[in-house]
C-alpha cells in the first residue's frame, strides 16, 4: 500500500486542484438514472465525481488511496458548499458494507478482486457505474495503465456485472477530454 499511496501522492503533488473540474460524463449525461441516496466514489481521487453527487442532492463518500487527494477532495467540497465524507483507504483493504449504497462509483480504477464487494455494497435496486480502460488503450499510446492486468477485455465489464440489469452500456474508442481513450462504460441496477 505504502507504495501505491507515495506514487499517488507524487501525482497529485504534481498538479495544481482545478476547483472548477466537471464530473465524469457519463455521470453527468445518465444522472437521472440514479436513485437518491448514498454514493460512494471508489478510488475517487481528487472527488470531482463525490462532490458532483453531492451537489445533486446524495450523500456521498468517497474513498483513495492517497490521502493528497482526500485533502483536496474535501477543498473541493468545501468550495463548492457541499458536503462529502472522504477517506483515505487501500481499496484493497477496504469494507464496502454490505446493502449500504443505491450507488456506486468506480472510475478509471480497475481491481477485479472489489467487483464482488461492489456487488454486495449495493442495496436491491441499487446502481454502478463503471467506466474504465480496454485492451485497445495499449494501441492508442494515448495514455492510461501501462499493465494489461489493469485494463478490460472485449466485453469483460458485461460478464462481470452478469445477473445485473444492463441501462447503459458502450465500448470501443471515444474522443473524450481531448484525446482518444479506449474504453468501456457501463451503468447498471442490481
Amino acid at each position: 500500500m505504502k507504495e501505491d499511496q507515495k506514487r499517488w501522492d507524487e501525482r497529485y503533488q504534481k498538479r495544481k486542484l482545478d476547483l472548477n473540474q466537471g464530473a465524469n460524463t457519463i455521470l453527468k449525461k445518465y444522472l437521472r438514472l440514479l436513485p437518491k441516496g448514498k454514493a460512494l466514489d471508489l478510488a475517487a481521487g481528487e472527488g470531482r465525481n463525490a462532490v458532483f453527487l453531492a451537489e445533486h442532492g446524495f450523500a456521498a463518500e468517497a474513498v483513495d488511496i492517497s490521502p493528497l487527494a482526500i485533502s483536496r477532495a474535501k477543498k473541493l467540497a468545501k468550495a463548492r458548499g457541499v458536503t462529502i465524507k472522504a477517506m483515505a483507504a487501500d481499496l484493497d483493504a477496504y469494507p464496502i458494507p454490505e446493502g449500504k449504497y443505491g450507488v456506486i462509483l468506480n472510475f478509471y480504477f480497475l481491481d477485479r478482486r472489489l467487483i464482488p464487494k461492489i456487488k454486495r455494497g449495493l442495496k436491491k435496486g441499487g446502481m454502478v457505474v463503471f467506466e474504465t480502460y480496454t485492451t485497445e488503450q495499449k494501441k492508442l499510446g494515448t495514455g492510461g495503465p501501462g499493465q494489461t492486468q489493469y485494463l478490460l477485455k472485449p466485453n469483460e465489464l458485461l460478464r462481470l456485472f452478469r445477473g445485473f440489469h444492463i441501462l447503459f452500456y458502450r465500448e470501443g474508442v471515444f474522443r473524450e477530454g481531448g484525446k482518444q481513450r479506449a474504453i468501456a462504460s457501463l451503468i447498471a441496477r442490481k
